[in-house]
């Protein structure tokens, strides 16, 4: 129901996202009672919450102690723990992240990971035998892609032309995500292909202020495009139907990103770094360049 304080997660709430599709199946009962304010609900589910197992989704360090908690009362109950470990590693730096890892994986009987060297990760790190772990790809997210979309008027409503070669950078703003880099690769790219256009679209993490200074240094203002907010689910599609390319331009990462598994769902074209899982998503590995380097990234 609200796992997270607002002041932790800035990046807009799913229950808030009327367009994001509901699942819905005969078998597929959803029960959104989770608080992060109200630790009763925490032991109520663990206790109560029928099922063979619990599949755990494990991500971020705010929610350890009421998944930690949840998971408990299965156990207690003789029932199996699962977890789907999206970031074996933060994707900033914290020493309470490892700690509190060790403790929660303890209780998991079984992990599943996104990207082929988080299952190396977690027996290096956690010391979890190799034959506990599965690897299963992210895979596209479908769900975003709308039908009868026309691109051209799109991008007019978007203020492109038909002329212009627009690269996409979707997703979070956050000191990982490699912004800076990506706006001095598109410097050098306007030197050889002046129609080329960034688009940039995403809820702000950190202070903006810093790219809109290096913007005007290195004088691409006018050619950047930016979206700095929450983009709902029905808005995705206008996004991607836009764009000609999209780079994921990270500096750090660790497994594999829902950005990219969209970009695959509208067949977009991607510029990655070698960090993480990123390279798992393209199969031409000569767009697969080294972080922090905008020569190779233009």
């Amino acid at each position: 129901k609200k796992i997270y304080p607002a002041f932790i997660y800035p990046g807009g709430e799913l229950k808030n996202d009327y367009t994001f599709p509901a699942v819905r199946h005969p078998r597929l009962k959803v029960k959104r009672r989770l608080t992060w304010y109200n630790p009763i609900t925490w032991v109520v589910e663990g206790i109560s919450t029928k099922g063979d197992l619990i599949h755990a989704q494990w991500w971020s360090l705010p929610v350890s102690l009421i998944c930690a908690i949840v998971c408990s009362g299965f156990k207690i109950r003789g029932k199996p723990v699962v977890f789907t470990v999206h970031n074996v590693f933060p994707h900033e730096d914290c020493y309470l992240h490892g700690i509190l890892t060790r403790i929660l994986f303890k209780l998991g009987d079984h992990f599943i990971v996104h990207a082929a060297q988080n299952k190396r990760q977690i027996t290096e790190y956690y010391k979890i035998p190799p034959d506990r772990i599965t690897h299963i790809p992210h895979g596209p997210l479908h769900f975003h892609v709308r039908g009868g979309a026309d691109r051209d008027t799109i991008r007019k409503e978007m203020g492109f032309s038909s002329e212009n070669w627009v690269v996409l950078l979707f997703g979070g703003i956050r000191p990982y995500k490699g912004i800076d880099t990506a706006l001095r690769a598109f410097a050098k790219v306007l030197e050889k292909v002046p129609t080329a256009r960034l688009l940039i679209a995403g809820k702000l993490w950190q202070r903006w202020e810093p790219y809109e200074g290096l913007m005007e240094a290195l004088g691409i203002g006018d050619y950047v495009r930016t979206y700095l907010r929450y983009v709902p689910s029905g808005e995705v599609h206008r996004f991607f139907a836009a764009s000609d390319l999209v780079i994921l331009p990270y500096h750090r990462f660790d497994a594999q990103s829902g950005v990219g598994a969209t970009a695959l769902s509208f067949r977009k074209p991607m510029i990655v770094t070698n960090v993480g899982g990123l390279p798992e998503l393209v199969e031409d590995q000569r767009f697969v360049v080294p972080p922090k380097d905008p020569s190779a990234l233009a």
